[in-house]
């Protein structure tokens, strides 16, 4: 068996570079640690990191395809976020202009839970610990 540590990012495409930095870092938290753009593949890379730990890999392509979201296609489903307070942080995003689904219950865990996009549409999780 692989003897992995853990999870070292999750890298994600945007069609608009700058409109979801400012989602990534201005609504949900993250620090930009570094940014780079790539002049041969015109294309921009930042690192973002929540709380300190580095955790996501924001690229821009020149016209990426669209994501299948809805029916769900094989591959990454979504990306889930720990929260004390569901209600809270639904709050925060509701006043920010980001629509969130109602809350449901996970029925094996109990726990609350809320899905809300992206400015591409990824599913984002937010998962009441």
């Amino acid at each position: 068996m692989l003897n992995l540590n853990q999870v070292h990012h999750i890298a994600i495409i945007a069609s608009d570079y700058a409109r979801s930095k400012a989602f990534y870092c201005d609504i949900l938290g993250f620090t930009l640690l570094s940014e780079v753009y790539r002049e041969a593949r015109d294309s921009w890379k930042g690192d973002l990191a929540l709380n300190g730990a580095y955790a996501i890999e924001l690229f821009s392509f020149p016209k990426p395809p669209a994501r299948v979201s809805q029916p769900e296609a094989c591959g990454l489903r979504h990306l889930a976020f720990s929260v004390d307070d569901v209600d809270l942080a639904m709050k925060q995003l509701l006043s920010l202009g980001v629509a969130c689904e109602a809350v449901r219950l996970d029925p094996l865990t109990g726990k609350r839970f809320t899905f809300f996009c992206d400015p591409d549409g990824l599913p984002l999780e937010l998962y009441q610990q």
